[in-house]
């Protein structure tokens, strides 16, 4: 487990983008035989949607956030009100549960998310995540690992959610403007003093590559000068 978890911080650590922070926790996830993974971040605001890194079938991802499913959600509500991990799914069914409820787990089944178990991601101000992994069947080798693994799963949770919050959307606005997970990470590289060939050395894309996502920074920002962005950019950092 300690090379598993080594080597996940380190690949963790140096990823750049959205997909290789996936990568690193489905590895994890295919390491400990635990099916797949779905790591759900609650919207800070009202109205807003949640962000999602997982390796669920996409096609019940899609359906999940386009119906807005984490409103009723039954994991996600009890990983609001509670702090412990636990388990959940078709047979774990306590008594009261909505219609509505039971309809969204059955659903899920024919997706094969079955059954799972869920790390609560909490912070002074609440809950702000949730980590889980999930199989189509009660298995004896999912259940062994995460009684195996429990305490290393919940650090991997707070680890993991460390790293990926940097990917969520909100985080990428500037001066009211959307950018790019490319065209933010180089807009940060410049407020640090680097120029287009430095950056590029540093997220492994070519000079005019980095040059290409700067440009559109500065352009979407309706700035003429790449100064004038790092100036919105600082101003949007000292806002959140």
């Amino acid at each position: 487990m300690d090379r598993v978890f080594q080597t996940f911080a380190e690949r963790l650590t140096e990823s750049t983008h959205r997909d290789a922070v996936q990568q690193s926790m489905a590895e994890v996830t295919a390491a400990l035989k635990l099916s797949c993974f779905a790591y759900l971040a609650l919207p800070g605001r009202p109205g807003c949607a949640p962000n999602l890194i997982s390796t669920y079938p996409s096609s019940w991802t899609t359906l999940y956030l386009q119906r807005g499913y984490e409103s009723i959600d039954p994991v996600v509500r009890r990983a609001i009100r509670q702090a412990d991990p636990f388990r959940w799914g078709l047979g774990f069914e306590p008594r009261g549960r909505s219609e509505s409820e039971r309809a969204l787990f059955e659903e899920a089944g024919k997706f094969g998310i079955r059954c799972g178990f869920t790390f609560p991601i909490h912070d002074d101000k609440g809950a702000i995540a949730a980590l889980s992994f999930a199989t189509d069947e009660r298995r004896t080798s999912f259940e062994r690992s995460l009684v195996e693994h429990a305490q290393s799963l919940r650090l991997i949770a707070a680890f993991f959610h460390a790293r990926a919050k940097r990917f969520w959307t909100i985080d990428r606005m500037v001066g009211g403007v959307m950018l790019s997970p490319r065209e933010y990470q180089c807009l940060e590289w410049s407020a640090r003093g680097k120029s287009a060939g430095e950056i590029g050395i540093i997220l492994g894309i070519k000079e005019r590559t980095a040059g290409y996502h700067l440009d559109n920074a500065r352009a979407k920002l309706g700035v003429s000068s790449l100064r004038q962005a790092i100036v919105l950019l600082t101003e949007s950092k000292s806002r959140k």
